[in-house]
């Protein structure tokens, strides 16, 4: 618990200015993390991601067109490569894979009363932007990671909801707190820390951000604000954390698809049921990410160089 409250505190350092800050935040997110604990307990257990699996995991080869699509986009994950270097013992990492999905609405091939039609509505479920972003040790591991950055996510919407309130802060300091909330979510903060959906930063844009991020910091700590003023954000902030479920929610969705990922309504022999599971990424308006905890060994990286995510931006 003690952990979870800094966290909070580290997003919105001036928090601590309010009275009874840590017994009153301790309130609501021991309600936030009943709610995360048993989100992340339903999940189901990590698929293995390797080539071999592409061909025996219908979740899996849903997601990739080829085994190399496959290898290739775990090899672009500069935080898998990083996590791997940071722990050179382990053979394998448990890590969330996300990804943004579509429809594609075509005209198929299909056979109708024994014809063979060229002019058949289909629709097509896509997958793009695979990120690999949180990485553990054990499932175990991986799950109480993402706990924190659940925490994370709860505490940026805190901090949103305050830039929007006109009787929660003076005009300065909304426009700071709407200037963190941009430059934590263009980090990657939260939720997108999680399943992806952010652009990728380079070290040095990592850098500057980081450099902004503590400017932000040291402009609202000389910004005078009466107490009650502290009070009133720190009850907007326990607003969100006692109502976690209006900002993180896992949607599933059941569907029935092909080989070629065609959204099947019959039972045919070639298709298979599949459940997926659907990550709400906020934004204006907020966007909906599918994602899947896998395993993935260390044997599997392709050698450093082209595949990394830095080369691929460079592109």
């Amino acid at each position: 618990m003690a952990e979870m409250i800094d966290r909070v505190i580290a997003m919105n350092p001036r928090l601590r200015l309010s009275r009874h800050y840590r017994e009153r935040l301790g309130k609501a997110v021991s309600v936030s993390l009943t709610y995360i604990d048993d989100l992340i307990g339903s999940l189901p257990a990590p698929h293995e991601a390797n080539a071999a699996a592409w061909s025996t995991d219908p979740l899996i080869r849903v997601f990739f067109a080829t085994p190399d699509d496959l290898v290739k986009a775990f090899s672009r994950s500069e935080e898998l490569r990083t996590y791997f270097g940071r722990n050179s013992l382990l053979t394998e990492a448990y890590a969330t894979l996300g990804m943004a999905m579509f429809e594609r609405h075509v005209l198929g091939v299909a056979s109708e009363g024994g014809e063979v039609r060229h002019d058949v509505p289909q629709t097509t479920l896509c997958f793009s932007d695979h990120r690999v972003r949180v990485c553990g040790k054990s499932d175990a591991d991986l799950r109480e990671e993402i706990a924190r950055r659940l925490v994370d996510q709860l505490a940026l919407e805190g901090l949103a909801r305050l830039a929007a309130d006109r009787h929660a802060l003076v005009a300065k300091g909304r426009e700071l707190i709407a200037a963190r909330v941009a430059l934590l979510e263009r980090r990657g903060v939260g939720m997108r820390s999680v399943v992806g959906g952010s652009q990728d930063a380079d070290s040095d844009e990592l850098a500057r951000l980081e450099n902004q991020i503590a400017e932000n910091t040291r402009n609202l700590a000389a910004l005078r604000v009466p107490t009650e003023l502290i009070d009133l954000q720190l009850d907007r902030v326990c607003e969100v954390f006692s109502t976690p479920a209006e900002h993180i929610y896992v949607e599933k969705r059941r569907l029935r698809l092909d080989l070629m990922n065609v959204i099947r309504n019959d039972d045919t022999e070639a298709s298979r049921e599949i459940e997926l599971r659907l990550a709400r990424i906020p934004g204006d308006p907020p966007r909906m990410r599918a994602f899947i905890l896998v395993r993935f060994a260390r044997d599997e990286l392709l050698p450093a160089g082209l595949h990394v995510d830095a080369a691929t931006r460079a592109m």
